[in-house]
């Protein structure tokens, strides 16, 4: 997309995050992009709107969360910036069995160990050397280095959101597209409603429809999380075997069920069979092709069943030499150029990467993978058959990076109000969703469950 002046302008304030790029249009556009395709989807234009302090608290909502008063636990200690040779290098080693891989790659037993590796290896090698041990690591580039290799090349072509009809037709949708779409002046509640169940009318939109949510980490729960606001009942399942952590999961898990089931096991394999078949809506937020074996590439799923809408996010897409990879936010970040952009000078006067005030790549991908989910369901009510949405991180960094400066000065942000609620985990402090409806709020229909807790059933 080409940088343009066009700016959501009745919104105030317009900047709140410090920083060289408009991380704050980021968030507000994506924001709207969803809001925009409700407001289609419930034709009723502006029923559905955003505001600075919403979307901006929501694009943290991991930050403002408490957990019985207790803040969550963030990055693990063998995550984040290493020096190597040349350079430097992210590494993520949240989860145990990435860390693992992390170490083996480097032949250490402990990130004391790990450190020392690195600074005997080149930026790049070392990157090489730890995806070909599954792990997860990428080089810290400069924007030009990374607009001139292969997978920079890769991640800047097509449309933030592509879009594939059952029939295979393809089209593309921008991110100020349909922002533009959801910044209209607010109007009623009232719609007409077609008693197809499929959200018209006054109840919540999505009310009746089911959601098969098969993502982890942020991005994609962000967006389940959000539909379940909207009235989907939403299953998420987990392999038992790489549970996700518990603090990321109590932000996300609001709205939905959890179930845990090892899909490599064939009584499991026909329960998720049973599942898909009577599935409005399925988001996969593995990396590309890694779920195929079960049954879940989208365009066998739209062979067997045309009416069904499938979602999928990655970190790299599916062109690309990265396209097999695995990949987080802050990866992304590294490769693409915003860690580079974002570096500083140390008090020593030597010079260390930076990162973005908030996971927004995660967040801004997880409001493009609901909003792609929202247009295909309108696309299904026109014409009868649904169709597949497909997203990636480094995609959404490329819109980030298309948006002109913001010139601005930093405001404070006034934040929301925090509700609170009940749940196994102790008390919540929370954000609610970054949508208003009807100039009300909107809020998630119950706190997280236990992980796991739910069977593999719909409602």
């Amino acid at each position: 997309m080409e940088a343009t002046s066009r700016r959501p302008g009745h919104y105030s304030p317009r900047r709140w995050w410090a920083g060289p790029l408009d991380v704050e249009g980021l968030a507000l556009y994506s924001v709207a992009a969803l809001a925009g395709a409700l407001n289609r989807y419930t034709a009723v234009p502006g029923r559905f709107s955003t505001t600075p302090a919403l979307a901006g608290a929501a694009f943290d909502s991991f930050g403002h969360l408490r957990i019985s008063g207790r803040r969550p636990q963030g990055f693990a200690p063998l995550s984040g910036f290493r020096r190597t040779r040349d350079g430097w290098i992210r590494l993520h080693a949240n989860y145990p069995h990435h860390e693992q891989r992390l170490l083996r790659a480097l032949g250490a037993s402990s990130a004391a160990g790990a450190e020392e590796a690195l600074r005997c290896m080149t930026a790049l090698d070392a990157e090489a050397t730890i995806h070909s041990q599954g792990g997860i690591a990428a080089a810290v580039r400069t924007r030009s280095d990374w607009l001139a290799s292969a997978m920079g090349r890769a991640a800047g072509s097509g449309p933030w959101i592509s879009l594939e009809s059952a029939d295979g037709a393809t089209s593309g949708l921008g991110l100020q597209e349909l922002a533009a779409e959801g910044t209209a002046a607010p109007g009623t509640r009232a719609g007409g409603g077609t008693g197809d169940g499929l959200g018209t009318g006054n109840g919540l939109p999505l009310d009746g429809l089911r959601v098969l949510d098969l993502t982890r980490v942020i991005a994609g729960p962000v967006a389940t999380r959000l539909l379940g606001a909207l009235g989907a009942d939403v299953l998420r399942i987990d392999p038992p075997q790489y549970p996700e952590i518990e603090d990321q999961f109590v932000d996300t898990a609001f709205g939905k069920r959890s179930v845990e089931a090892d899909l490599t096991i064939p009584e499991n394999q026909e329960r998720l069979k049973q599942l898909l078949a009577a599935a409005d809506v399925v988001v996969i937020g593995y990396r590309h092709d890694a779920l195929d074996r079960f049954g879940l590439n989208p365009r066998e799923l739209l062979a067997a069943r045309p009416g069904l809408v499938v979602v999928t996010l990655n970190s790299w897409g599916s062109a690309g030499p990265w396209g097999h990879l695995r990949g987080f936010d802050s990866i992304v970040q590294a490769a693409c150029g915003i860690a580079h952009l974002y570096g500083k000078k140390n008090d020593d006067g030597g010079w260390h990467p930076g990162a973005l005030p908030v996971q927004a790549l995660d967040h801004a991908t997880g409001y493009g993978v609901a909003a792609a989910a929202v247009r295909l369901l309108e696309l299904r009510r026109q014409t009868g058959t649904g169709g597949a949405g497909h997203l990636a991180l480094a995609r959404t960094a490329e819109e980030l990076f298309s948006l002109p400066p913001n010139m601005e000065s930093a405001a404070e942000l006034p934040l929301p109000a925090y509700p609170s609620v009940s749940s196994s985990y102790g008390e919540l402090r929370y954000v609610g969703p970054p949508l208003m409806d009807a100039g009300g709020p909107l809020d998630y229909p119950f706190p997280p469950p236990p992980y796991g807790s739910s069977q593999p059933a719909w409602l």
